[in-house]
């Protein structure tokens, strides 16, 4: 008996063969569990098998389900879903992750996270709030011409790539005008449900919301939209009753999914569940809609009351990467994902169609260019997730790894192919370092290519092995920053105890004219960035300033991060509140050396601001009469 409980098992989170999305739907006389995760245990004991006929039948039993098999993605159809065991991910990174605070991204950075969201098998990707500004717009425009229009993966995967609106005609028409050239456009709108909401912050009664969301979305459906997303804000605070009145009102206006959500974080998993199963009971005409969920974190809830939504019928989960977004943030993508790969039989053989060997590159991406940092302790995705410091975890992992292991790092793409392949060094060659780069999933044109390239030679010439993280470094630095108004090109600083520390700056401005400041401040960084702001003469103020080292040694690349604000009050919208804020901007460099390295960053959160202050600029040139669409 206790030779069979050890018996070798593969991972439960590991199959080898391909990913869901690439299988034919299952037979409807085989149960759920057919298609279930393989068992718990995810390391094995080859001697046990060896000598125990019971624990080979169990190894059998553990196998990977092979791809003809396993269920594939169904085909996309708006208001309905193939399978009812699917669950379409429906991924906010992009508009709901870049509400965090310094959270800003350039377009640039946007394409490729979004590229990367589609490479990883993203359903739905929400790319932005194209009312909030141009510079947001014409972001949306570029995913959805580009990404929503390239087939990626075994199967031609093309993810919708939606917009997010108000309940208004201008919000709408921008969504729309923005994701209207992808294959499969979205429009994401949304108007408060909730007592306090209504009275407090629309100042407007029952009927009149339901009129105002009933007319909204036939607009949008009149646009030439056949998929609309409606949300009643604050849902989980809702008047039941109210929710199916107002949910079967967007029904018959053309709405295809029903977003629920719980803005606030409020709701408890057995009362959001709850929910969830009497919205789907109650509400007329809900066989013709799909049920999302959209979970804060508030209360570190987002995660099981996301997945007791889809327990109780919900079949699109709104998350984030890294549950970035506002306030304590969203559902994570990698924990629901994770959780529904390992546990799914517990939630009724439910299944995604993620690639879950790209979360961790995915990760890293938009912690890289989003600034914002997981704790080493975070789900999946943290330094420690598969750390294993106690002597009494140690030795059960080094036995056997399933004591201490649910889920094997391969499962999420952890493995660096370099701790036994290409190593980088001074000597590499063009060839070596692009498929490096292809390796870690980045691809970039070849212009881009020989200013990193160029890079990387100055940091091999000091370095004896070049990693993969400092090649990320670099990358972020010379590749995805904002549109370069000004530019470095020297910088020299003194400090210590015998003097005042000075730096000299000498910058290239948008003209090409080179222009030097000089200043003395309390240490080199803060001098430097005295002798940038004599140069550019904008007002800015610096909120935060972090640096990290990118890897262990002396030798290390130091990344620095800053975020500063500046007088752009007024141009940039919530998507929630409507209201104008000053506007927070991020910046990163990296260099072998810190007071280069802070100089870069601080440039490239200027670079932004200069960017979108141009941009808002643009815009209000426009005559009022000018419609979004020829804008």
């Amino acid at each position: 008996m206790a030779s069979s409980l050890l018996a070798p098992a593969k991972p439960c989170c590991s199959p080898k063969a391909p990913i869901p999305n690439r299988l034919p739907s299952p037979s409807p006389t085989l149960s759920a569990s057919r298609f279930t995760a393989a068992p718990r245990f995810a390391h094995g004991l080859s001697a046990a098998v060896k000598t125990n006929p019971s624990a080979r039948r169990l190894r059998a039993l553990a196998r990977p389900i092979r791809a003809s098999q396993l269920p594939r993605r169904p085909d996309y159809v708006p208001n309905r879903i193939g399978d009812p065991n699917y669950v379409r991910i429906f991924d906010t990174t992009l508009r709901d992750g870049e509400q965090s605070p310094g959270a800003t991204m350039t377009s640039a950075e946007k394409l490729v996270i979004a590229r990367q969201l589609a490479c990883l098998g993203v359903d739905i990707i929400e790319a932005g709030f194209p009312a909030s500004s141009p510079d947001d717009l014409d972001a949306v425009r570029s995913i959805a011409i580009e990404v929503g229009n390239t087939p990626v993966g075994e199967d031609g995967h093309v993810p919708v790539i939606c917009g997010l609106s108000r309940c208004n005609k201008r919000d709408i028409d921008a969504a729309w005008e923005a994701v209207r050239h992808a294959r499969r456009p979205r429009i994401h709108t949304f108007i408060a449900t909730s007592e306090i909401h209504m009275q407090h912050k629309l100042r407007k009664t029952p009927e009149q919301v339901v009129a105002i969301a009933r007319e909204m979305v036939a607009y949008a459906c009149s646009l030439g939209c056949s998929d609309v997303e409606f949300s009643p804000e604050d849902a989980g605070r809702s008047n039941r009753e109210f929710l199916y009145h107002i949910l079967g009102e967007v029904i018959k206006a053309g709405a295809t999914t029903l977003n629920i959500p719980d803005t606030v974080g409020y709701t408890l998993p057995y009362e959001f569940g709850g929910l969830i199963a009497d919205i789907k009971a109650n509400t007329p005409g809900i066989e013709n809609a799909i049920i999302s969920t959209h979970c804060q974190n508030d209360l570190g809830l987002a995660t099981a009351n996301t997945l007791a939504g889809a327990r109780a019928g919900a079949r699109q989960l709104e998350v984030t990467i890294n549950g970035i977004g506002e306030r304590a943030g969203n559902a994570s993508l990698e924990e629901v994902v994770m959780a529904i790969k390992c546990r799914g039989e517990l939630l009724g053989g439910l299944y995604t169609g993620i690639n879950s060997k790209h979360i961790t590159m995915t990760s890293k991406m938009v912690q890289e260019h989003s600034g914002l940092h997981v704790q080493p302790h975070k789900a999946i995705v943290g330094a420690n997730a598969f750390a294993h410091e106690s002597g009494i975890h140690q030795d059960g992992m080094l036995k056997y790894k399933g004591t201490y292991e649910i889920i094997s790092p391969d499962d999420i793409g952890l493995t660096r192919a370099n701790e036994f392949g290409i190593v980088l060094g001074k000597l590499s060659g063009r060839h070596a370092v692009r498929s490096k780069l292809v390796e870690l999933g980045y691809e970039i044109s070849d212009k881009e290519f020989e200013d990193f390239f160029k890079r990387y030679k100055e940091v091999a010439e000091k370095k004896k092995r070049v990693t993969d993280e400092d090649i990320e470094a670099l990358l972020s630095d010379e590749i995805f920053q904002p549109k370069v108004i000004w530019s470095l090109a020297d910088v020299q600083a003194t400090c210590g105890t015998l003097g005042l520390s000075t730096a000299t700056v000498k910058l290239i401005a948008p003209d090409g004219e080179e222009k030097t400041g000089c200043s003395v401040g309390t240490g080199p960084v803060d001098a430097a960035y005295k002798a940038v702001d004599q140069i550019i003469q904008i007002p800015t103020i610096l909120r935060e300033y972090s640096m990290t080292s990118v890897t262990e040694g002396i030798d290390a690349i130091a990344t620095t991060r800053v975020v500063v604000t500046g007088d752009v009050s007024n141009n940039t919208k919530h998507a929630l509140t409507g209201r104008s804020f000053n506007r927070a901007f991020s910046g990163s460099g990296a260099a072998m050396d810190i007071v280069v390295s802070s100089v870069r960053a601080y440039l490239s959160a200027v670079n932004k601001m200069c960017s979108f202050v141009g941009a808002v600029k643009a815009n209000s040139e426009v005559p009022e009469s000018t419609s979004v669409q020829t804008t």
